[in-house]
């Protein structure tokens, strides 16, 4: 069994390794070139949608719990008309860190197939772990997402409360702290943080 499978193997390998008798080496090339920009189209494509707001919140445990919080916050709805989606708070915009997140991300597939947040209960007990989650991400990579649309360099202190002028200067100008560190909560409730250290 094992001396065919072998065999079969080699077979197949010498019909890959060998040169082409039928078509031209340009032919091979301009059809492997085809090939790829078809699924660099493809992979782009699927990638692009599932980084839409409306994919994020396909699920009820979405849906119900975190982004209906959402709504009634400043991120979502405000003067401006300016409103930040779940995509630009928790996937970055430079491709490399996108195609990152996206891996890291996939492991939440486990957790809506074996339900594990399936009902508000279950999504209450997990909260906190899920915020640390986050917020360990968000802290390791100096809150990338917020700088998307909140730069330091662009901040008019002026317009700032004395206090939130002071420590934007204090700790974001020499890089001791991150967005994260002071604003955790701005845009979903805290889960509860009794017997969790601060700081």
């Amino acid at each position: 069994m094992l001396k065919r499978l072998l065999s079969y193997l080699q077979a197949r390998w010498k019909v890959l390794s060998a040169p082409s008798l039928h078509f031209s080496l340009g032919f091979l090339t301009l059809g492997g070139f085809i090939a790829g920009v078809i699924f660099w189209g493809a992979f782009n494509t699927v990638l692009e949608a599932t980084n839409t707001e409306q994919f994020c919140t396909g699920c009820h445990e979405m849906q119900d719990n975190v982004f209906a919080e959402l709504k009634g916050t400043i991120h979502y709805s405000n003067r401006s008309g300016v409103r930040a989606t779940c995509p630009d708070c928790h996937v970055p915009h430079r491709w490399t860190d996108k195609i990152a997140r996206k891996m890291q991300a996939s492991k939440e597939v486990w957790g809506k197939v074996f339900g594990t947040i399936s009902t508000r209960e279950k999504f209450l007990d997990k909260r906190l772990e899920l915020a640390q989650h986050e917020w360990a991400r968000l802290k390791a990579n100096d809150s990338l997402e917020c700088r998307n649309c909140h730069a330091f360099d662009s901040m008019d202190f002026t317009r700032q409360s004395p206090r939130a002028a002071q420590i934007h200067e204090r700790w974001l100008s020499n890089g001791e702290k991150t967005c994260i560190d002071c604003h955790k909560g701005i845009a979903h409730r805290l889960p509860n943080m009794e017997g969790v250290p601060q700081g």
